[in-house]
């Protein structure tokens, strides 16, 4: 197998494939160019030179007939399949989906993405609730995080959304969230409003099937249903 030395002018390509393909998160520019020059000795690549290196990549794909592509993610890079085969890699990962986010985290992750940077307090204010357990699901599933203290009294933490939200909701910055006309004008839309009550009688189904559960296997049941 041929060193990095030896890959000649194609090495900056060479890196950022390798590493796009084997990391399990976005990889930004920067470190792609710092890893070519902490092992070339080279001097570090600009961003610039790496998004040429890309490019030149996925028009190698492209030419090639490859169904995959490395696009901009969370600000940074990472290897997806083109449109076409979605339905082909949507039948295959059907059964093995991640859990849900319940209608309580949903809501939560909501307020803290549009209000951030958000503190508890504030949350719990918007909800009418105290959210401090939504608050720590969130955390622990890595779509939230804590990211200062308040100036407040008693100063609270302050809590915003993380690269791992935008990577889950295929979102290349927080400002590429639809805006609150946006929604409207969806909830507003009459075939929304059938899917919505479908869904509504779905969740009112599982809902009543969660119940049967609790009655028969206790509160620990009761909270498992609920994460």
């Amino acid at each position: 197998m041929a060193s990095i030395h030896e890959l000649g002018d194609r090495t900056l390509m060479h890196v950022a494939e390798a590493l796009v393909f084997a990391a399990d998160r976005p990889v930004a520019s920067r470190e792609i160019a710092s890893v070519y020059s902490d092992v070339t000795g080279n001097d570090t690549p600009s961003d610039g030179d790496v998004l040429e290196a890309v490019t030149s990549l996925n028009e190698a794909y492209e030419a090639s007939g490859r169904v995959f592509r490395i696009e901009r993610w969370a600000a940074g890079f990472r290897m997806a399949t083109i449109s076409p085969v979605a339905p082909y890699l949507k039948s295959f990962f059907n059964k093995d989906r991640n859990r849900k986010l319940s209608h309580s985290l949903m809501e939560t992750l909501a307020i803290v993405a549009y209000r951030q940077p958000v503190t508890k307090p504030e949350v719990d204010f918007v909800r009418g609730v105290d959210s401090g357990y939504a608050l720590g699901k969130l955390m622990e599933r890595g779509v939230i995080d804590v990211v200062g203290r308040s100036d407040s009294l008693g100063r609270p933490l302050i809590y915003g959304t993380t690269g791992s939200f935008l990577e889950q909701f295929g979102l290349g910055d927080i400002d590429d969230l639809p805006s609150l006309r946006e929604i409207e004008e969806i909830l507003g839309d009459p075939s929304f409003s059938r899917e919505r009550a479908e869904l509504l009688q779905l969740q009112q189904e599982d809902e009543a099937v969660q119940d049967r559960t609790g009655d028969e296997a206790g509160p620990q049941a009761v909270r498992e249903v609920e994460e």
